[in-house]
């Protein structure tokens, strides 16, 4: 049997089990106690049962803190094989996906990674398992996400348009108040709550079908919500019906909701009871509609997400006055929370100015 090699002599016991006990890698720990008994005296054979291992093991870890110190016993990440596909086809790869297939050419309605396997083999003669497709997709930083309903009508030129113009329709207000008013923007929705309860994804053992309550029953209640997230304040109404008489209330909520000497441009939907000429907008509110049918840029909408998500479903309503209750008690932790507004609402494209 060969000799013992022996340990670097710039540490010792006492030094690696500080080390061990600063460490925050759990298998590093582990192996920089079984060294430090080698240090204090003692056997191999008990240093590779403190390790848990053979003793031919604790000879490679001592080679390995030898050359590298204790950064040598931490596990590198294993490389694996190396990807089939170079850069331009990881690239023509993300842009298909992208893109989405055309169902006259591809067959199908959504990319399946099978799907993108043929696609594969067929450009460019590369044959792929469903599991490295999906590890390539993940590396190049997609994951399998629920769509959300696109009206048929969207004019994404027009959405475009807005986002340009919109400097210049802040530059526009602000030439009209007095010189030095601060400016705020504001996002406006409504969201309707009723006994009819979304059903949201839950943690649950594998193979198994978790259940929820759902109603079947009718009442609701109108949500109205507005958020300043760069203040991180909300202004909210929760009402029997969506109507003018509701939208004029809440536009003096937000009224009062505003800072002393500031003035607001709410951005919402083109709703009627939103565009109608006879509402009447307080003083410091300037109104401004998004583009038709184009909800993903107001903030509010994922809003009603997190309140759903996290508060309002998997539950039974008993009433009328419980589901005002719980919209109610929901927006309160809402407000309550102005990190979470911030954290939801901000757009670069409109708080940059």
């Amino acid at each position: 049997m060969g000799r013992a090699v022996s340990l670097r002599d710039d540490y010792d016991g006492q030094a690696l089990r500080q080390l061990a006990k600063q460490s925050k890698h759990a298998n590093q720990s582990r192996r920089l106690l079984a060294l430090a008994e080698i240090y204090d005296g003692g056997k191999r054979s008990d240093a590779a049962r403190i390790g848990g291992v053979t003793l031919q093991i604790i000879r490679d870890w001592v080679l390995r803190f030898n050359m590298e110190g204790p950064p040598g016993l931490i596990d590198k990440a294993r490389s694996g094989a190396p990807s089939k596909l170079n850069g331009g086809q990881r690239r023509a790869l993300a842009a298909i996906v992208e893109q989405g297939p055309i169902p006259s050419i591809h067959g199908v309605v959504r990319w399946r990674r099978k799907d993108l396997a043929r696609w594969i083999y067929e450009e460019y003669g590369i044959s792929l398992e469903e599991s490295s497709v999906g590890r390539e997709l993940r590396a190049l930083g997609f994951a399998k996400l629920s769509a959300r309903p696109r009206h048929r009508g969207q004019n994404q030129f027009a959405m475009d348009e807005f986002l340009k113009n919109f400097p210049a329709e802040l530059a526009a207000v602000r030439k009209k108040l007095p010189k030095g008013t601060p400016i705020e923007v504001w996002w406006q929705d409504e969201a309707r709550v009723g006994q009819k309860t979304k059903i949201t994804r839950r943690w649950a053992k594998r193979g198994t079908r978790p259940v929820a309550p759902k109603d079947q029953r009718t009442k609701s209640v109108y949500v109205f919500g507005a958020i300043c997230p760069a203040r991180g304040v909300g202004a909210g109404l929760v009402l029997p019906y969506c109507n003018r008489q509701a939208m004029q209330w809440h536009l003096e909520e937000i009224s009062c909701q505003v800072a002393n000497g500031a003035h607001a441009i709410v951005i919402l939907d083109r709703a009627g009871w939103h565009t109608t000429q006879n509402l009447e907008v307080p003083a410091n509110i300037t109104l401004l509609p998004l583009p038709p049918r184009s909800p993903e840029l107001n903030p509010v909408e994922n809003i009603w997400q997190f309140m759903r998500d996290n508060w309002l479903s998997n539950r039974i309503f008993s009433s009328y006055e419980e589901i005002l209750a719980i919209c109610c008690d929901a927006w309160s932790k809402l407000v309550e929370q102005p990190w979470i507004i911030m954290s939801i609402g901000l757009r670069e494209w409109a708080h940059r100015f």
